[in-house]
């Protein structure tokens, strides 16, 4: 089965302003079947406090983000409850971490495999146009855990990064 590249991201925002602010992007983008949402996950530090993990109801009351999870999960999706990035979120403020899949892309990875073809490399180019080592070798290290890469394609790869 053909499936389009999965992709994640964790923003940040103050207080609960997912649903005001995010969620009817979201939702957009899923109505437009452009994604599919694989992930949705919330967690949220209070004054003071501890991080600590939200469900997607107290974050859209209204039910903007139609979410349920598909049954045909790929494996190696990140979990929100094993991401170092959450130790940097700021008091009072929420994140969500959003798993997609590029649905667009499905026809044309139909059409490589069909024609025999192979997917090479996908990499994000950053809003900024740049990125930090760490960054690249955290995406590329995702890729190896994923089975994209082999060990020697790892290896060259971060080599390369290393070298830059």
């Amino acid at each position: 089965m053909a499936v389009g590249p999965v992709e994640y991201l964790v923003v940040t925002f103050p207080g609960g302003r997912f649903a005001d602010a995010i969620a009817p992007v979201l939702a957009d983008a899923v109505a437009s079947e452009a994604v599919r949402i694989l992930d949705l996950a919330f967690a949220r530090r209070a004054a003071g406090g501890a991080v600590e993990y939200v469900e997607l109801r107290a974050m859209d009351p209204q039910g903007l983000v139609s979410f349920d999870p598909p049954d045909d999960l790929p494996s190696g999706l990140p979990q929100i409850a094993g991401l170092d990035v959450l130790e940097q979120l700021p008091e009072e403020s929420s994140a969500a971490l959003i798993v997609w899949e590029d649905l667009w892309s499905v026809p044309l990875t139909r059409a490589v495999q069909e024609a025999g073809g192979r997917l090479l490399a996908h990499e994000r180019v950053p809003a900024d146009g740049g990125d930090d080592v760490i960054t690249l070798l955290e995406r590329l290290a995702e890729l190896k855990q994923r089975g994209v890469l082999t060990d020697a394609e790892f290896a060259a790869q971060k080599a390369r990064i290393l070298a830059d």
